[in-house]
């Protein structure tokens, strides 16, 4: 039986090989900022409501915010890894406050921020 710890560990590391993946497929052609901006964040596919959300955990507000500015360099991931072209372009940049706190995310289909207690 395995550790849920190691569990967590394991799925951190997928997501951030992941995140490299895709930065380093999808955003060649991207600025150089945003890229760099990316490497902080950890990507991952999520549902919500029954769709796929393609899901960019940032380190911080500030980043969040900037992210959800650029939205359209994003539109596309969704397809890009499920290779499901009748699927939404859903996105969710979050952020959780400090020591365990909420989480706040840009969602993409309503362009408004959405909190949550608990975000998996």
């Amino acid at each position: 039986m395995r550790d849920s710890h190691t569990f967590d560990q394991d799925n951190r590391l997928l997501q951030k090989s992941l995140t490299n993946k895709i930065i380093d497929n999808y955003f060649d052609n991207t600025e150089s900022w945003l890229r760099a901006i990316l490497r902080m964040c950890v990507f991952s596919l999520t549902h919500l409501d029954g769709e796929p959300v393609f899901m960019v955990e940032c380190p911080n507000q500030a980043v969040a915010k900037r992210l959800s500015r650029k939205i359209y360099p994003f539109q596309g991931i969704v397809y890009y890894l499920t290779t499901n072209f009748n699927t939404s372009d859903r996105s969710l940049f979050c952020y959780q406050e400090r020591n365990g706190g909420d989480w706040h995310c840009f969602d993409t289909s309503t362009s408004c921020w959405i909190s949550w207690n608990h975000l998996q």
